[in-house]
């Protein structure tokens, strides 16, 4: 240790622009393996349905009066679509887990009771099957009962079906439940869509997870519940079909529908292609930080590299006279490793406050997550590696110096 620090207190100046430099790398590199863990776990967030089984349709009137007496076509198309090859189910719904189209409403355990009230709560509706034609899975209770439906449209203002009450049976997640009765058993419960007490709502079912149309901090991930509905105005068609027909059935499924009814538009999707283009913004960051993170790694491994090939051009005679008083080439060798060691650690103690107060930065302006300190080891260690790496040449270089080279250079 005392050759070490004695030899770097001679390069002060050298040291200290390295430690920084090493700085930081840390408080960006750990910031940025961060977002790109946060992102990427993100994107693994199971939906709560069958991903890569579902194709879905949206249909859109060409004339005005399209959306109002859509209804009246939705048995056709539901039986036209289920006699499609390939199709092992269909419903409606008004929309699906990431599709970004939502409606939210409050829930109240107690009416008129402000404190009580659950606020963002997300609407899912559909035609009965939509639970067997999703694949959502209940852990507790039952499916709706066909005296359940009611003609429910989520949001809906302006036709004749804005006036219908909502259903008197919910399924709801266990996020929910937990956020209206916490560590209770919700079946049979009974909660308020409105603060009058008009729109009492029992729950009949518990599933565990069922992802938000959109995930915001307002709503978090799958704070919502399911509504039976017997037709849906502006809803969308969802089909269970055989993962191998889901391009087949996405392909043919517009003209289907438009054989019934040629005056709107169709568009058809493989529903794992949702997911994918929700996910499009999330992906592209993480590839910017990679590379980001890449070259701002690759730039500080050449500035370890061409100071320690420098020491070892300026100390070729020391290490030359280390050789002939018996030192070893592993000697050698630890001692740039070590030397480095030193000086990495001391710019990954400075970058680590860096990175905490960075990461404090990026809450306060851009409402990101709180860094758990453990992501500070993971910069260290990728730090630590990469300068050993990164030495090991020139240490390498260094301990095939051979004794004689004292004294040549005497």
């Amino acid at each position: 240790m005392h050759p070490i620090v004695s030899a770097l207190k001679h390069h002060k100046t050298t040291v200290v622009l390295v430690a920084l430099e090493i700085a930081l790398t840390c408080a960006i590199v750990t910031n940025a393996l961060f977002l790109i863990g946060d992102r990427v776990a993100a994107m693994r967030v199971v939906t709560g349905v069958a991903d890569h089984e579902l194709v879905w349709a949206r249909t859109t009137g060409l004339d005005l009066g399209q959306d109002t007496r859509m209804g009246a076509d939705i048995d056709a198309d539901l039986a036209a679509l289920r006699g499609m090859p390939g199709v092992e189910s269909v419903a409606m719904a008004n929309t699906l887990p990431l599709s970004r189209n939502y409606m939210s409403v409050g829930a109240w355990r107690r009416p008129g009771d402000k404190k009580s009230e659950i606020d963002n709560v997300v609407e899912y509706a559909g035609t009965p099957g939509l639970l067997h034609t999703l694949g959502i899975k209940l852990s507790a209770g039952r499916d709706f009962l066909p005296q359940d439906y009611v003609p429910y449209t989520p949001g809906l203002f302006g036709s004749p079906d804005s006036k219908a009450p909502p259903p008197t049976a919910a399924i709801v997640t266990h996020t929910l439940a937990e956020a209206l009765w916490p560590g209770e058993n919700p079946l049979g419960k009974t909660f308020w869509l409105d603060s009058d007490g008009k729109e009492p709502v029992q729950v009949v079912g518990v599933t565990g997870h069922l992802l938000n149309p959109r995930i915001t901090k307002y709503q978090g991930a799958d704070r919502n519940m399911i509504l039976p509905s017997t037709r849906l105005v502006g809803g969308v068609y969802v089909l269970n079909v055989r993962p191998d027909m889901r391009g087949a059935v996405a392909r043919d499924l517009p003209g289907v529908l438009t054989r019934i009814d040629p005056a709107r538009m169709v568009k058809a999707e493989i529903y794992a292609d949702t997911i994918a283009d929700y996910y499009h913004g999330d992906r592209a960051m993480v590839w910017v930080l990679l590379v980001v993170t890449g070259c701002l790694l690759a730039l500080t491994a050449l500035g370890v590299v061409g100071l320690s090939s420098f020491w070892v051009q300026q100390r070729t005679r020391q290490i030359g006279i280390r050789r002939a008083i018996g030192a070893t080439r592993r000697d050698i060798l630890r001692y740039f490793q070590f030397e480095n060691l030193l000086i990495v650690t001391m710019g990954i103690a400075v970058g680590s406050l860096g990175a905490v107060g960075l990461n404090l930065w990026l809450m306060r302006r851009y409402e990101l997550a709180h860094m758990p300190l453990a992501w500070l080891a993971s910069g260290a260690v990728v730090l630590w590696s990469l300068g050993q790496c990164a030495v090991l040449g020139p240490a390498l270089r260094a301990s095939r110096v051979p004794p004689v080279v004292a004294t040549r250079t005497v």
